[in-house]
């Protein structure tokens, strides 16, 4: 399925793509099971890595091969988790050029719990100081892009980027993790909205997708859909909601499966224009993430997503 904003020929080359939000230090551990208050658990595994959203995306498109920029708020000059998180990205050839360095903030950074089955245990620390950043050139920012992908959460950052990519009539992919009306600013201004399922729950008010859907539809009118991890993917299509499973894999660590599925959205899109296409790419990105422990540091390359595709198909 093509929009008219992407009924073009597919790229010939890598496609350009910024990501643009929030980056965080992630210290993760994998555990058996999660301790109860007051007990003690051993931890059979320990990595530190870049996430967040904005961050986990950069690192995922730059896998599959994109040519990847990332653009956020982070710590000062001084901040050894920014300088972390500056460090990681680098090794995975994004470029950090456009990187906004707060004067006296220190950048996120969250303790991260993955028990047996997969499933994690977040705490997160938030630096204020980072909510009043905004980038200095948006124009120059987007000027040679394909598609960018923006992170709700900052929106401080991808507002501002978001209006300057609409202005060259690129995709713009909207990871809507926050809960936010469908006449927010930024919601209206992307092309592709595609929200976590506690998201678009509390943006409407409703625990049904169907209606949910239906509903948050009434004010947004581009590509919307709702990610719920291994029960996958809905979407809005001329008035009727559609579902594609998810891959069934044995998961080992799912942080970052929903920002691997954005990223891989927005490459595929950026890339071809085909929704349904990008959605099916996505899934498959995602589900590889899963099978690997360490956030992020699991993101499959292009050469991974296509032969768990043809395996798949």
């Amino acid at each position: 399925m093509k929009s008219a904003l992407t009924e073009r020929l597919p790229l010939a080359r890598p496609p350009k793509i910024l990501c643009a939000g929030g980056a965080v230090q992630d210290i993760i551990m994998r555990v058996e099971q999660f301790p109860k208050p007051g007990e003690k658990v051993t931890a059979t595994d320990f990595i530190i890595t870049s996430g967040g959203q904005a961050g986990n995306a950069a690192v995922a498109v730059a896998r599959l091969g994109a040519v990847t920029s990332y653009i956020g708020a982070l710590g000062d000059e001084t901040d050894d988790v920014a300088n972390t998180i500056i460090k990681t990205f680098a090794g995975e050839k994004i470029d950090v050029s456009r990187a906004i360095r707060v004067p006296g903030a220190r950048s996120s950074a969250s303790l991260i719990l993955i028990d047996a089955g997969g499933e994690k245990m977040i705490a997160t620390r938030r630096n204020q100081g980072l909510a009043e950043a905004s980038p200095a050139d948006p124009e120059a920012a987007v000027a040679d892009l394909d598609a960018v992908l923006l992170d709700n959460r900052y929106a401080n950052i991808s507002l501002p980027i978001c209006e300057a990519a609409k202005a060259r009539g690129i995709p713009r992919v909207l990871d809507l993790d926050k809960p936010a009306p469908p006449h927010d600013p930024l919601t209206q201004g992307c092309t592709h909205v595609i929200a976590s399922a506690d998201a678009m729950r509390e943006s409407t008010g409703m625990k049904d997708y169907s209606a949910a859907l239906k509903k948050y539809g009434e004010g947004y009118k581009g590509f919307l859909a709702v990610t719920d991890g291994p029960n996958g993917v809905y979407w809005l299509e001329g008035g009727a909601v559609r579902h594609m499973p998810a891959f069934k894999v044995d998961a080992v660590d799912t942080l970052g499966a929903g920002d691997t599925f954005h990223g891989g959205f927005a490459y595929r899109l950026a890339e071809t224009g085909d929704e349904i296409d990008a959605m099916r790419f996505a899934a498959a990105a995602a589900a590889i993430k899963c099978t690997r422990f360490g956030g992020l540091m699991g993101a499959a390359t292009r050469a991974e997503v296509e032969a768990f595709l043809k395996e798949r198909a």
